[in-house]
């Protein structure tokens, strides 16, 4: 039962549904596009220091913002996009774009952008064991530099308590100070057996250069290992199915040589561009930065020190005697305004300068030996893989000259067969017309029975084939003489 009276108005539209609904009351589906999406954001596998895994979804731009890149560079690990092999050195940051390594490096942490590809899962768990070594190494040798730094205090110490009394208590030099912060220093850079600690970046590169050469290596070792018994097999027998997998086996030949290439000319550029290894030794620039941060604190305490005691001395030099008039103590007090402030501008404008031209300083100053000795080693790697497929490629032109050498000499004795056999065409040819000429109805004494018989006969058939086949021996005995025939 309806108990809504006839003069009564539909039912009221609810507020949510009203918002569906256009001016007419038709109901409206909801615009997808005012919905806001997350473009471009990527699942990131992260792995610090120390050895911590962790997946992150972020965009392109708190990448950039994180690593300090350009938007071009993270273009490069785009796998919607087809970049060679790169590595990048930039001012935070490394990319490595190596075959199926796509990761950023920065000096305490690698970002991973194709995580959960199957080939890389190996990748990640030998670049996390690596972190792991490194991250109990550095530790160690930071306990150890630790308990060297307390024992050298301690020797310092009682140096220190034994020549105090014939010291004066402001001498400056402290040479038992400078061993100790010699010796941690060292300390913090070696480990126990006094080699030297490789920093985390160089630690993440050299796994990203290992994975990337030792997969080119174990493809080129498994394509050597089936192109040696398929050429093999088309060298002895010369058949579809046999060409067909020796097309297929340079294909890739071709395929692998040219990422192994891409790859040695990478490390050939980095090896002689001193200025691009520079820029990856991110720890060394990051501690440059911030031993440069804190000397220019210094300078500007001794600057501010320096400027307090100016104005104290102005104010005690600048007292205007009572012999001089107001009007020239005036003058004199806003030209000295004026120096001070040319002063302070002065040290404010070298304080900015030191500030932006830190990055450009510190990679002139690092020693490349460390890194050079890195990509040496993986350069003779991937050379030498260059070199086995190098080898690959000349022993498959070798058989590809063989084979055609054999179908060369098989089209040849083709030709020949040709040729004997359009000569017995033409020898026989002439027998043809002996007989042609006795098919003809015609009237000779041969043909009387009673004048001839069967010898007659039979004596002019041998004698046409008779004819007939000296005539084919004189034809390939001139073809031999003229060198047509072998």
């Amino acid at each position: 039962m309806n108990i809504r009276g006839q003069g009564q108005g539909p039912p009221p539209v609810p507020v949510a549904a009203a918002g569906m609904m256009d001016g007419i009351g038709v109901p409206v589906a909801p615009n997808p596009i005012s919905r806001k999406k997350g473009t471009g954001v990527r699942a990131w596998l992260l792995l610090d220091s120390s050895g911590q895994k962790q997946v992150v979804e972020a965009g392109k731009h708190a990448i950039m913002r994180r690593t300090g890149l350009p938007a071009r560079d993270l273009r490069i690990l785009d796998p919607l996009l087809s970049y060679p092999s790169t590595v990048l050195g930039r001012e935070r940051a490394i990319v490595i774009n190596l075959e199926h390594i796509k990761a950023i490096i920065t000096a305490h942490e690698v970002l991973l952008l194709n995580s959960r590809d199957p080939s890389v899962t190996p990748f990640v768990e030998e670049l996390h064991s690596r972190i792991l070594r490194h991250h109990q190494v550095q530790g160690a040798a930071a306990a150890a530099a630790a308990s060297d730094d307390f024992k050298l205090s301690k020797v310092y110490d009682s140096e220190e308590g034994q020549s105090r009394e014939g010291q004066d208590e402001d001498e400056d030099t402290d040479p038992v100070g400078e061993q100790v912060k010699a010796q941690s220093k060292q300390n913090g850079i070696q480990n126990g057996d006094g080699m030297k600690i490789l920093p985390f970046e160089f630690v993440a590169l050299e796994a990203c250069l290992e994975a990337a050469c030792s997969v080119l290596e174990n493809e080129a070792k498994t394509l050597e290992q089936e192109a040696h018994p398929a050429l093999d097999k088309l060298t002895s027998k010369i058949s579809t199915l046999n060409l067909e997998r020796v097309r297929q086996i340079k294909s890739r030949l071709v395929a692998i040589t040219g990422r192994v290439q891409k790859v040695r000319d990478e490390l050939e550029h980095l090896l002689d561009d001193d200025d691009d290894m520079a820029e990856m030794y991110l720890t060394d620039k990051l501690q440059q930065l911030h031993s440069s941060s804190a000397s220019s604190i210094n300078d500007d305490d001794v600057d501010n020190d320096h400027h307090n005691q100016l104005d104290v001395d102005d104010r005690h030099a600048y007292i205007i005697p009572p012999e001089i008039s107001l009007e020239e103590g005036g003058a004199a007090a806003s030209d000295d305004d004026h120096q001070h402030d040319d002063d302070r501008l002065l040290v404010g404008v070298s304080r900015d300068s030191r500030a932006s031209t830190t990055y450009s300083t510190t990679t002139k100053h690092l020693d490349v030996e460390e890194l050079e000795m890195l990509l040496e080693a993986y350069f003779v790697q991937i050379d030498g893989t260059l070199n086995k497929l190098s080898t690959l490629r000349e022993y498959v032109d070798d058989t590809e000259d063989y084979i055609n050498i054999m179908l060369d000499d098989k089209q040849n004795h083709l030709l020949q067969m040709g040729v004997m056999l359009t000569t017995a065409t033409l020898v026989v040819s002439a027998f043809v017309v002996v007989a042609g000429i006795f098919g003809m109805n015609i009237h000779i004494e041969l043909f009387d029975s009673n004048i001839t018989g069967n010898g007659e006969f039979f004596w002019t058939v041998g004698g046409s084939a008779a004819g007939t086949i000296f005539l084919y021996v004189v034809a390939i005995a001139w073809c031999k003489y003229k060198r047509l025939l072998e």
